[in-house]
């Protein structure tokens, strides 16, 4: 006899309920050791080319935030998920696309210039509402990731903080791939020291840090991480 369909589902669901309890408990784990309360954490359960199903699990398993990287996926998908969840932004973002993703999306982690943020505020103020937005910071100087310098991240700061209309709650950063993760912990170092100096620099409050992936997110939280972007931890190796 062949295997049963409901028994490959079944041992799909699982997998992910048990991947999302483990990464659940080394998120904790991390911040216990620096000293935090696990539940200043937030983790965002990361999409991108995964199925509506396997989604669904997550959320059924107990993931409350999910991160879109493309603005077209993402739509398709956030309608589907029952019941609704809280939906954030991560990818580049196309300021011809600010108009989709405008209130759709409760945080958009990757604001790295001006005129991006203009064009936000245009919209968000258009539509009577305040969009709550990050600024996605190039530490490590790779061109192939998007990011304002840091050099240049504290007068990107002082500019956003004066939109009536855009809600600047923090800092992202992506730091280079490594194999050990201690490797990148320079890099998240050096975005809670410029999230120190915007704060006294700019006089704004700037509650949230969103760094930290599959690789590297306990290390992160012990850098001062308040969100964590993990995709591979919980939904396994993408196609």
């Amino acid at each position: 006899m062949g295997i049963r369909v409901e028994g490959l589902v079944g041992r799909a669901v699982s997998e992910i309920a048990a991947r999302l309890r483990d990464v659940r408990s080394q998120i904790e784990a991390a911040a216990r050791r620096a000293g935090r309360d696990p539940d200043s954490v937030k983790l965002v359960a990361v999409t991108k080319m995964v199925g509506i199903d396997k989604i669904q699990e997550a959320a059924r398993a107990g993931a409350v935030a999910f991160g879109e990287n493309y603005v077209q996926e993402g739509l398709k998908k956030i309608g589907q998920v029952k019941p609704a969840r809280e939906w954030h932004f991560i990818g580049h973002l196309q300021s011809n696309k600010v108009k989709y993703v405008l209130g759709i999306f409760e945080l958009i982690h990757s604001v790295d210039r001006l005129s991006l943020a203009e064009q936000i505020q245009k919209r968000a103020e258009q539509r009577g509402l305040t969009q709550q937005i990050l600024i996605q910071v190039n530490i490590s100087g790779e061109e192939s990731k998007s990011g304002v310098e840091r050099d240049e991240a504290l007068s990107l700061i002082s500019r956003i903080k004066e939109f009536p209309c855009i809600s600047l709650r923090g800092l992202m950063t992506m730091p280079p791939y490594f194999d050990d993760p201690e490797k990148a912990r320079p890099y998240f170092r050096i975005l809670r020291e410029i999230h120190g100096e915007a704060e006294r620099q700019c006089s704004i409050s700037l509650p949230e840090l969103s760094m930290g992936m599959s690789g590297d997110y306990q290390v992160a939280i012990e850098e001062g991480a308040t969100i964590i972007r993990v995709g591979t931890a919980i939904f396994g190796p993408r196609n």
